[in-house]
């Protein structure tokens, strides 16, 4: 679909007014009485400017055309007065901005977008981009609360000021105040009639401005590997489409906006004219003092620019309702319900119980009648063809999301009702991708356990074989280790996420194929590593490499969602049924030779 053909189907409803200020007074959290009275503040600071300019028409009848200082001093201190309390409530005003509460409230919200995410089920992150997460946290904060106040003073200033002044020119002449107030309401039906297309096009640039977020983190992350396969600069070709998407939004938004605008400006100039024009005419017929035209002059001078661009500053009211729904949609995610009373395992054995899953797009189950048993102290192995749910499996025991169907215990207790902290503190995981954080060496390990001595995080370094290289490093333990850490090998990070574990010392342990992308010596110290994480602890291990779980306590063969075999090493070879045959290819494919025979089901097996 055409960009145009997507923001004419683009949702028409536009939030009303009262809905968004609900919705920005929720987003002030605490400071929400602070930033009311600021924008009440702002309002009255418009309507006392409009009252302190109306008094030029009182001091242009003292001036014109005799001059009397004593009739003109005492409008000209009011007028002083006025403006001096104009500025001091604008100023008072704006201090929402100024005394640091608008900055207090976007740490308060970001804190609490913090909180919702730790909440959230990892199901519903992983199918969110990490450039668009980022635009909520930050973008959208700013956008939600650093434009306000500004919006709100150029608003008032381009109505309440105006309207202040029509009703103050009703005591001097009745009739060209009424002509005032019939120009500037003219102001909410233009505003009425554009603000849906506002909508709709801000709507469609805050999600292209999304999108090319995440395509820039993405590309810069993924720039090693772009290099690699000469995908970057025009090649690039996600990231270019992304910004020539953009390109796209931002160009028809200006070109459908161009002759509306245009039409708004001139509607508003000729109405300011048309009351200048009427005045004239009073003053010919002799019906008005040409020192009260005179004042009028001056003062649609003043407010011409304002008014003819109300509509323009409006649209940044869009901006603020889009960035409030995209807040509001991250914080009406719901966390997975946790069971009470909450319970606390005395035990590690796993156990799952008919447990069937499926992924909220999928279109068929992931697991279906799932039974296993992991005794404590055992360490069980998940082998199995890609996309057979081994993942799944760890995923739904570390509570990513729950099953549909069937329940997972610890000790005897379910998941659901352990609370998200003390099942974190529970497991720990090595994944096969390690992923450290932009840190020290000694931070990066600590965070398992942030109370830990320094002692305490060099015994587990040395218990995962890491403790030497990163003696030989020259700043040791306070060595940065970069973005995701690429300052390391990946057989060093392998063996600080292994640290990390250790320190942790969960009683029970996940491991996804740890050494799958290691070499032999990376991986021989490694596996020293794992087999100081996983003595006395429940494990579980994701397993490619047959020949690395050959001694485990269990094996479970998962193929489509269903264990389909369990048991020992020998007593799946004998039984020659699915493991075996995934076995005997692996084996095939280190000895190969040209006819050699392989298992009929070989393909579907070998990882």
């Amino acid at each position: 679909m055409s960009a145009p053909q997507h923001i004419a189907q683009a949702a028409s409803h536009i939030t009303p007014l009262r809905e968004t200020w609900r919705l920005l007074m929720q987003a002030a959290r605490s400071r929400a009485p602070q930033l009311r009275a600021s924008l009440i503040g702002l309002c009255v600071a418009a309507a006392v400017q409009g009252l302190a300019l109306a008094c030029l028409m009182p001091l242009f009848q003292a001036l014109i055309p005799n001059p009397e200082w004593s009739a003109a001093f005492p409008w000209l201190l009011t007028m002083m007065g006025l403006m001096l309390a104009t500025a001091v409530i604008r100023w008072w005003a704006q201090g929402f901005d100024y005394r640091g509460d608008m900055v207090r409230n976007t740490h308060e919200l970001r804190s609490e977008l913090g909180e919702q995410l730790r909440r959230i089920p990892l199901e519903m992150l992983q199918d969110k981009r990490a450039g668009g997460v980022n635009a909520t946290l930050l973008g959208n904060v700013d956008e939600t609360l650093s434009y306000t106040l500004t919006v709100a003073n150029m608003m008032a200033t381009a109505l309440v000021t105006p309207i202040a002044v029509a009703l103050a020119a009703l005591w001097f002449d009745w009739r060209l105040g009424l002509l005032l107030l019939l120009v500037f309401p003219l102001l909410i039906p233009l505003y009425r009639w554009r603000r849906p297309a506002y909508g709709r096009g801000m709507r469609m640039l805050v999600e292209a401005n999304e999108r090319a977020s995440a395509d820039i983190l993405e590309y810069t992350q993924g720039l090693p590997v772009l290099r690699a396969a000469c995908c970057v600069g025009e090649r690039a070709e996600r990231l270019q489409a992304s910004v020539k998407h953009l390109e796209v939004i931002q160009t028809i938004g200006e070109k459908k906006g161009a002759k509306p605008n245009l039409i708004l400006a001139t509607v508003m100039e000729l109405a300011i004219l048309s009351v200048v024009f009427v005045g004239t005419l009073f003053v010919v017929q002799g019906t008005l003092d040409v020192a009260i035209l005179a004042a009028l002059l001056v003062i649609v001078v003043r407010f011409g620019e304002p008014l003819a661009t109300f509509v323009l500053y409006a649209k940044i009211i869009d901006l603020i309702e889009s960035a409030l729904g995209k807040i509001n949609a991250m914080l009406r995610i719901k966390p997975l319900q946790q069971q009470v009373p909450i319970q606390t395992p005395q035990s590690y054995e796993v156990r799952f119980e008919d447990v069937g899953f499926s992924y909220a797009r999928a279109g068929e189950a992931t697991l279906s009648e799932l039974n296993a048993q992991l005794p404590v102290h055992s360490l069980t192995a998940l082998v199995g063809p890609s996309g057979s749910g081994k993942t799944t499996v760890t995923r739904l025991l570390m509570r990513h999301a729950d099953p549909q169907t069937g329940r997972i215990t610890i000790g005897g207790v379910d998941v659901r009702a352990i609370a998200p902290e003390q099942l974190n503190a529970l497991i720990s995981v090595v994944f096969q991708d390690v992923y450290l954080f932009d840190d020290t060496i000694l931070a990066n390990i600590r965070m398992a356990r942030p109370d830990a001595s320094n002692e305490e995080v060099e015994r587990a370094a040395r218990a995962a074989h890491c403790h030497d290289f990163i003696s030989r490093l020259p700043a040791g333990y306070a060595t940065r280790v970069g973005d995701i850490g690429g300052r390391l090998s990946g057989g060093e990070r392998q063996r600080i996420s292994i640290a990390r574990a250790i320190l942790k010392n969960a009683p029970i342990v996940i491991l996804d194929e740890p050494t799958a992308a290691l070499d032999t010596e990376s991986e021989v110290a490694v596996q020293a590593a794992i087999d100081a994480l996983v003595r006395d602890r429940t494990v579980i291990v994701i397993a490619h490499r047959l020949s690395t779980i050959a001694a485990a306590d269990q094996i479970l063969v998962i193929d489509g969602g269903r264990m389909v075999e369990s048991g020992q090493h020998a007593e799946l070879l004998a039984s020659n049924g699915r493991y075996a045959c995934m076995w005997q290819a692996q084996q095939s494919a280190k000895n190969w030779h040209a006819g050699m025979a392989r298992c009929p089901d070989e393909e579907a097996f070998v990882s």
